[in-house]
């Protein structure tokens, strides 16, 4: 075992506690800092053109990685405090969590405009026309994709790589959600964003999808549906990352998801992916619950596999 390997599994397990007790701070959110810098930096650097947003993207998410590695600490003890700082900056599944509970409730109580407005915290789709069963299902598929995105995707190259590892994917990760759309404007420009972030969450992704898979009983499910919807569906998603997730939370909780949506001026017929009926607002409560264990798992996984390191 290196010398860094326990202290970096020590720093993970603490930044994923922290996580748990604190969430996501209010004010002064380094991934936020880091959204304001490279705001920045895009609206003084824009322009129709792949070269521009590949030198874009590699510049800001090489230079997190890169200072990453320029400053990483010495001694154990200071890695580990490093780590656990990163970690709990860099994850989101406790908030992710609350978010998707605050929607329940809000549904619950019938009230339609709260629910729509409180939407844009998990995604950026419009919810101007979703009825109360849309946004259950909204809220159900950002829960399955944010539950990589946010969680097992900085757990997996935390554990590979430390903290350069977790602050880079969760550049390229930031980066893809702010120019990695296909509108007029980030359609050439945020194509380097888009497949970074693809590359970054290509493993992350289907390893997120396994852990829904086998631990489907926990809500209900069967890891065999799971894994059979998964098989079936997730390659039908315009997402190479989301598909798998969404197909193996689809099929663990035994519901449809897909379907019509309006995201970035868009009007969309996702495919759907699934058995079963659409998800009811009841559901979010168990892809919440679901979310948490894969995300107990990753964890684990991440530190094992951190230990283990040579």
């Amino acid at each position: 075992m290196t010398s860094r390997a326990w202290p970096t599994a020590l720093g993970i397990a603490g930044g994923l506690g922290l996580d748990a007790l604190l969430a996501d701070p209010r004010r002064g959110h380094p991934v936020a800092a880091f959204g304001t810098v490279a705001g920045a930096a895009e609206r003084l650097l824009h322009k129709d053109s792949r070269a521009v947003g590949g030198l874009y993207a590699g510049t800001l998410a090489g230079g997190v990685y890169g200072a990453a590695v320029l400053l990483a600490p010495a001694r154990p003890s200071h890695v580990a405090a490093v780590t656990a700082f990163a970690t709990w900056s860099v994850v989101g599944g406790t908030t992710l969590r609350r978010e998707a509970a605050t929607m329940q409730a809000l549904l619950e109580d019938g009230n339609l405009d709260g629910s729509r407005a409180r939407l844009s915290h998990l995604c950026g789709r419009d919810p101007s026309e979703l009825d109360a069963s849309g946004l259950a299902r909204a809220t159900v598929e950002s829960v399955a994709e944010n539950t990589s995105d946010a969680v097992v995707g900085p757990l997996f190259w935390g554990a590979i790589a430390g903290v350069p590892g977790l602050l880079g994917y969760r550049a390229i990760n930031t980066l893809d959600a702010m120019v990695g759309h296909k509108s007029e404007r980030y359609l050439r420009f945020g194509w380097a964003a888009a497949r970074l972030d693809d590359a970054a969450n290509l493993l992350p992704s289907r390893l997120t999808a396994a852990l829904a898979a086998a631990l489907a009983p926990l809500v209900g499910g069967r890891s065999a549906t799971a894994l059979r919807v998964w098989r079936r569906d997730g390659h039908k998603h315009p997402s190479p990352n989301a598909g798998p997730v969404e197909a193996a939370f689809a099929g663990a909780l035994g519901r449809t998801l897909g379907g019509r949506l309006s995201y970035a001026g868009r009007v969309e017929e996702r495919p759907l992916l699934g058995n079963g009926p659409a998800p009811e607002v009841g559901d979010i409560a168990r892809a919440a619950r679901l979310s948490a264990a894969v995300s107990v798992a990753a964890g684990v996984l991440a530190v094992a596999a951190r230990l283990g390191h040579r």
